[in-house]
């Protein structure tokens, strides 16, 4: 007997099935913490409002100041050129800590140890008594002839010290971040480009870098934020004209600590927000390729294709 003939005369060939009825799942606990937190911040918001310790009308008298402006343009300065110079040293300090030569090894070891095992606050504070130590600086030919002469007291570089002794630090945390990076990334795909007939340095700029950066960006991205943060500590040095140093120096003078804390926290929440969403684009941008899961754009250019070769098909 054919097979066609054992099926029953209701049951077609081509029949879809049923759709299936999905029935969304509730969660009432989620609506549950919902309003208790948003119970618990409408209560602080009115406390806040309402605490005349506070002094809301001197916190918006020197939000916009003028001051406070232009000392989150120095944090903001101070914080980048700290940085870009902890990056390019720590690229260094990475590249000794994996060098086969034992002598830059153990340096970029001993460096790391002293930088990461005292306080970013004391070495500030070394940094600023920087001149009592050395009071000038002669380079020139041992014995011989000197070519410069710097009076390091007359000099006025609170900021420069201050960008020294925060890069100086900063650089042994990206050291480690960097080493990690490059480390995350297996030795096929060195052994892949090379047969390919890639160059060290094109291997590193094609190959290594784009995938070592998916486990750089993240952790530097936070170490940015943290130094944006730090930068309160120059005090040390001492400079005074950053975020914190003035806010309170303003305080000191209207005898309002509360609300040019608040004043300072506000701008330094402001600038860690901005330098969080440019964090985001960046992983974004280099996490491409490392996960199946497609973006909207992908998807729509991959219906497009589809339906293209469809009609094409017909």
């Amino acid at each position: 007997m054919p097979a066609n003939e054992s099926r029953p005369p209701d049951v077609v060939a081509d029949s879809e099935p049923e759709p299936i009825e999905a029935v969304p799942l509730r969660h009432p606990g989620r609506w549950v913490a919902a309003v208790v937190v948003l119970a618990l911040f409408a209560l602080f918001v009115y406390g806040a409002a309402t605490n005349g310790a506070f002094h809301w009308d001197v916190y918006g008298q020197y939000l916009f100041d003028k001051r406070i402006t232009a000392a989150a343009w120095k944090t903001i300065q101070l914080t980048v050129l700290a940085m870009a110079i902890a990056i390019v040293l720590g690229v260094i300090l990475a590249v000794m800590r994996l060098s086969p030569n034992p002598v830059l090894r153990a340096a970029a070891w001993v460096y790391l140890w002293v930088f990461r095992g005292t306080p970013v606050y004391v070495q500030l504070v070394f940094w600023g008594l920087f001149p009592a130590i050395y009071q000038t600086i002669d380079l020139g030919i041992p014995f011989g002839p000197q070519f410069v002469h710097l009076d390091i007291k007359t000099l006025e570089a609170g900021f420069l010290f201050a960008v020294i002794g925060l890069a100086l630090n900063e650089a042994a945390y990206m050291a480690e971040i960097v080493r990690a990076g490059v480390g995350s990334v297996s030795e096929g795909q060195t052994e892949a480009s090379t047969a390919l007939g890639m160059s060290w340095a094109q291997t590193m700029r094609r190959t290594v870098l784009p995938q070592a950066m998916r486990v750089i960006i993240p952790p530097t991205g936070n170490e940015l934020i943290s130094m944006l943060k730090t930068t309160s500590l120059v005090a040390a040095v001492p400079y005074s004209l950053e975020l914190y140093g003035r806010a309170r120096d303003i305080s000191g003078a209207n005898f309002y600590p509360v609300p040019l804390l608040l004043v300072a926290s506000t701008w330094y929440l402001a600038i860690t927000s901005i330098l969080m969403v440019g964090q985001y684009y960046i992983e974004r941008h280099y996490s491409k390729g490392s996960s199946r899961t497609f973006t909207a754009g992908q998807l729509q250019v991959l219906a497009k294709a589809q339906r293209r070769d469809e009609g094409g098909g017909a």
